[in-house]
């Protein structure tokens, strides 16, 4: 079954845009949660609704980030500032490549689990049809 080609232009009915906007937000917001994830990046989204209402998602958090980009400025012109800056942040990539690494080893383990349940239930299946004439007879 295909998707349907949706014509990119601007809904008019203010329902379709709200419920249109939310949906898109959430996948806005997954996709942004993935990308942090997969690259040990920080992002800072902000979106206002189409009702004027500010949503936002941020990693670590929206607020530090702005903060640090707002203030980027000063930073650069302190020399032992931006060392430690740049000592934290490498700890904390290498934080976040290790726990990577592990979340790669569990989803490798789950994925070799799944595969064994199958062949298991496949096995089963067969014993099962094996066996008919030592099924009771109804």
């Amino acid at each position: 079954m295909d998707r349907q080609k949706i014509k990119i232009a601007k809904i008019e009915v203010k329902n379709y845009l709200q419920v249109t906007f939310s949906k898109r937000r959430s996948g806005l917001f997954k996709t942004a949660s993935e990308l942090c994830t997969l690259c040990g990046i920080e992002i800072a989204i902000i979106v206002f609704s189409p009702a004027r209402k500010v949503f936002s998602f941020g990693h670590p958090n929206v607020e530090s980030l702005i903060d640090r980009f707002l203030s980027r400025n000063n930073t650069n012109n302190n020399p032992i500032a931006n060392n430690s800056l740049q000592l934290v942040e490498a700890h904390r990539n290498a934080n976040v490549c290790g726990l990577n690494l592990q979340l790669t080893q569990i989803l490798g383990e789950v994925e070799i689990e799944k595969k064994r349940g199958e062949s298991l239930d496949q096995m089963r299946k067969t014993s099962q049809s094996q066996c008919w004439c030592e099924a009771p007879i109804s």
